[in-house]
């Protein structure tokens, strides 16, 4: 089960926030959970481009964890829309493109 939430912006769009397991690692060493930024239409819409990034398990129940006013700024200020890093993450760690997450590991 994911935690999360989503925020409504004056224009009508959301931002959802996600606490996911990071894809790809198993175990508990490391860190072992991320935090998922999408910005979209609507909440559907938000969900289906996690989908479609193969995020295939990804639902929104309730809003427990809605994202912060940093969270927003950070993901409406990336081109793509969809941004991540580690959770619980710290402020020193910056966020990532989703394609640094869901790349093939290296070796």
């Amino acid at each position: 089960m994911s935690a999360g939430g989503f925020n409504r912006l004056p224009n009508g769009s959301v931002v959802v926030a996600l606490t996911l397991p990071r894809p790809g690692q198993d175990g508990p060493g490391g860190c072992s959970k991320v935090r998922v930024l999408v910005h979209a239409v609507n909440r559907a819409r938000a969900l289906t481009r996690l989908r479609n990034l193969g995020l295939r398990a990804v639902y929104l129940r309730g809003n427990t964890e809605p994202p912060t006013p940093d969270e927003i700024t950070a993901v409406l200020h990336h081109p793509d829309g969809l941004l991540w890093r580690a959770a619980p993450g710290s402020r020193e760690e910056l966020w990532h493109p989703i394609r640094a997450l869901l790349r093939p590991a290296v070796g």
